[in-house]
């Protein structure tokens, strides 16, 4: 079982973020909107920062956040369904591309991506809502 790391304080995910923060704060708060209750579970990571953020609704998890430098990594992976629905979806042409182009496994086809700006909230709040369109 992965170990769980200690949350990051709100200072110290701020002081990392810089001007992304209010993305990470609108990412969280668009798709807790969506999905109650919403747990952010925090694991050990690779990244610079050394923690990643899951974001997850009843143990299933819905996205992968990793705060970097100014900047959001974003991860989300879609079944096979989800991502039919999502090539005549209405999310960005590049977006498409980068599943298009992703090694598909078991679990389905994952990216990443980075957001920077508010105006990507809106993407990541469309995958989501994707991944967890019922059948």
């Amino acid at each position: 079982m992965a170990s769980v790391v200690k949350s990051p304080s709100p200072a110290e995910l701020a002081a990392l973020l810089g001007a992304a923060e209010v993305v990470w704060t609108g990412i969280v708060e668009v798709v807790k909107a969506q999905y109650t209750p919403l747990e952010l579970e925090w694991k050990p990571s690779k990244s610079d920062f050394g923690r990643i953020c899951l974001l997850q609704h009843k143990k299933r998890t819905l996205v992968y956040l990793t705060p970097e430098k100014e900047e959001i990594k974003v991860a989300i992976v879609l079944g096979e369904r989800a991502y039919d629905l999502l090539k005549g979806s209405t999310v960005p042409a590049k977006i498409k591309k980068l599943f298009a182009e992703a090694r598909p496994y078991a679990e389905g086809q994952g990216i990443r991506f980075l957001v920077k700006s508010a105006s990507d909230i809106s993407v990541v709040a469309k995958l989501v809502e994707i991944k967890t369109t019922p059948k």
